[in-house]
Order: structure tokens, then sequence, then C-alpha cells
């Protein structure tokens, strides 16, 4: 089963600043809750330790992820990869009048039990957590 999700936020600043957020992968990971360290390496790849509660999980797993694609400052798109499952995530900014629209989508395809049942659950919240860090991030412009 796979598990896909999209969703968009409108914002008024810059797409400008919404690229500097949404294009590091650092912020990127920062801002979801399962994931509980990561490291990044210098080709721009990054490693992130994922803690899902699930019963056939018992320690982190180790989601390799690398950009596949990148067009400043409209398009991001990731892949990650792990023992448990793999995910794609995309971010497109398009311009707006007096600001930018945002909009992501994130495919989870489960290779272990209960994985995409804990996205499925779980994912507007992350999706929210990802919100309110960028508007965090952009502070009174957003």
């Amino acid at each position: 089963m796979t598990v896909r999700v999209s969703r968009t936020f409108e914002f008024d600043a810059p797409a400008e600043d919404v690229w500097a957020f949404i294009s590091d992968a650092e912020k990127r990971a920062g801002a979801i809750s399962v994931v509980d360290t990561f490291d990044l390496h210098d080709d721009g790849s990054a490693t992130w330790h994922v803690a899902l509660p699930i019963p056939v999980i018992r320690s982190t797993i180790a989601v390799e992820t690398e950009e596949v694609a990148r067009d400043p400052p409209h398009r991001v798109k990731f892949v990650g990869k792990s023992r448990a499952f793999r995910v794609t995530g995309e971010h497109e900014i398009t311009e707006t009048d007096g600001g930018c629209r945002l909009a992501n989508e994130f495919v989870v395809d489960g290779r272990l039990p209960g994985v995409e049942s804990f996205f499925e659950r779980n994912f507007d919240a992350e999706l929210d957590n990802l919100e309110d860090a960028l508007r965090a991030s952009l502070g009174s412009t957003a």
C-alpha cells in the first residue's frame, strides 16, 4: 500500500524566503517529529535517523536521502530509502499577488508492517510541523 498526501501553504512572503527554508535539507529534516537525528554529507545527501513507534521497529531507521531534482527558487524533490520504507517528497513554489504558494507532496511506500498505517495516521501532523517551522523561520513576513 502506498500513502500519498498533498497540502498547499500560502505565505505573505517572497518566494526566495520560502525557498531558503524548503531547499535546506537540515531545516526540512528538523521540522519532522520522527526524525530523531540526521547527518548531512559533503555530496549533498543526508541520512535521517527515523524513530517510528511501531512494533516491528525497535530502533531508529537510517533513511538515505538525496535530492533528485532542484530548480531554484521553484522546486526541490528528494527521495529517501531505507529497509522499512521509501519516501518521495516534492515542494514547489509559485509566486502569487503579495506572496507565494508552496505545494507539498509526499509518497511513502512501506516495506514493513505498520509503516503505511503510521504515516496515514500522522502525515497531517507532520505537515503541520513543517508549516509551523517554515512560518517561524519567516517571522513576521509570513
